[in-house]
């Protein structure tokens, strides 16, 4: 089939939107907006484009790598070292991190209220059976998420924002207690989005063929369609959030988490029912990405072993272990999150990067040094928070908005262009 249809291009970027928008992306926001406050806008602007904006071009470099799963954007790393980055990245999201992220989330959000006697065990226990049994056939993935779930995810956050809009809760602060660019940053980071595309391509992959799309081509024009849909969804929900959460920057709300901050403004906007539709938006929004990146995950991991880790395998395995950590509580997940997504992250939006305009860039060293430097850059800045001796990076321009690497990038990719390389890509 060439000709891509409307009601695809619907199905596929619900799905995709869906799934982007999971536990990072519904508590994030509204956090950011109360620490922010008057320049709630500004935040959200760079929270987008270092989630959605980078993942974005990750979705269309992928496309344009003509390798439409997770070895697409380190592709030109090397074959061998791509495999290995692309596991690291899957394993690092998937079942050590934003899986599990999505039960504590969904637990703290709604349910342990609504249910003081609820033990999280027994809840995370229910949720990624749920999760198991709705993964296990990859086929039916877009179908389940796209024409169910998101629908009445998007309508219990939409009615949520636009109550917010017409009865705010308090005036907005007019000064920032944050340095908000750097905020919008690593509040992107922390949604980890970008790092899951491949997975997600690769979760509605299957979906994708057996709807007819059989060519790279059009299976690439048809994700690219879906891609600006759910980016405009995306772009709507995340500005509505930061927006709710800047009507509280006047209040007392200082020590509240990310996932109370949300509770407490949906209680004030509509009182303990409230709370149970939040409930309600946070299960949905959870399970959707847990869906996703579950499929995602599981389908990866069989590519790459060439078979021999099978996908129904991989999924109830991976199901079981995102339950033991989904226990550790999101305010640990977050915690334990933050130091690694600041080492990964500059490495794969400058792989990002430069894959998008891959076609000109012959020299496959080009992006191997940039991103050998993102990386050291990167993992120097962490480790001199935890005390380490490197405190060089506070030089670097850009630094005070963990921005530092940008520079060191651009110059490794100068130095890797005057390395010769033994195999390029044009």
């Amino acid at each position: 089939m060439n000709n891509l249809k409307g009601k695809d291009i619907m199905a596929v970027g619900l799905t995709m939107f869906a799934i982007f928008f999971g536990a990072g992306n519904l508590i994030f926001p509204p956090y950011l907006g109360r620490m922010t406050g008057a320049e709630w806008f500004l935040g959200f602007f760079f929270f987008f484009i270092v989630d959605i904006g980078v993942s974005m071009i990750a979705i269309f470099a992928t496309i344009r790598s003509n390798d439409l799963s997770m070895t697409g954007i380190p592709s030109r790393l090397g074959k061998k070292m791509a495999t290995v980055v692309a596991i690291i990245i899957a394993t690092c999201l998937a079942p050590c991190l934003a899986v599990p992220r999505t039960a504590a989330t969904t637990f703290e959000m709604g349910w342990s209220q609504m249910f003081p006697s609820l033990s999280i065990w027994v809840f995370s226990f229910i949720f990624f059976a749920i999760v198991c049994f709705l993964t296990i056939r990859p086929s039916k993935v877009v179908d389940i998420v796209g024409n169910y779930l998101t629908p009445i995810l998007v309508i219990c956050v939409l009615v949520l924002i636009v109550l917010g809009i017409v009865d705010p809760i308090g005036p907005i602060a007019e000064e920032s207690t944050v340095v908000t660019i750097k905020e919008g940053i690593i509040n992107g980071y922390q949604t980890m989005d970008p790092l899951g595309v491949g997975l997600i391509i690769v979760a509605i992959m299957g979906a994708v063929t057996e709807k007819g799309y059989a060519t790279k081509d059009v299976q690439g024009r048809l994700l690219a369609r879906a891609a600006l849909l759910a980016g405009i969804l995306l772009f709507v929900i995340y500005g509505g959030l930061t927006h709710l959460g800047a009507t509280v920057s006047s209040g007392s709300y200082e020590d509240y988490n990310q996932a109370a901050l949300l509770v407490a403004i949906t209680e004030e906007l509509l009182g303990t029912w409230g709370v149970i539709m939040m409930a309600v938006i946070v299960l949905f929004a959870c399970l959707t990405t847990a869906i996703g990146l579950t499929s995602g995950f599981a389908g990866t991991l069989e590519k790459l072993t060439n078979g021999r880790c099978k996908y129904k395998t991989v999924v109830i395995v991976m199901s079981v272990f995102s339950f033991v950590v989904s226990n550790a509580g999101i305010d640990k997940i977050i915690s334990v999150a933050a130091p690694i997504l600041s080492v990964i992250f500059p490495c794969f939006i400058t792989m990002s990067v430069l894959m998008f305009f891959g076609k000109y860039i012959k020299n496959d060293n080009v992006i191997r040094v940039a991103t050998l430097f993102a990386f050291v850059i990167s993992l120097s800045e962490v480790l001199a928070g935890f005390g380490l001796p490197l405190t060089y990076t506070q030089y670097l321009p850009l630094h005070e908005y963990s921005l530092g690497w940008i520079l060191p990038a651009v110059i490794g990719g100068i130095i890797g262009k005057f390395i010769p390389c033994k195999q390029s890509e044009a």
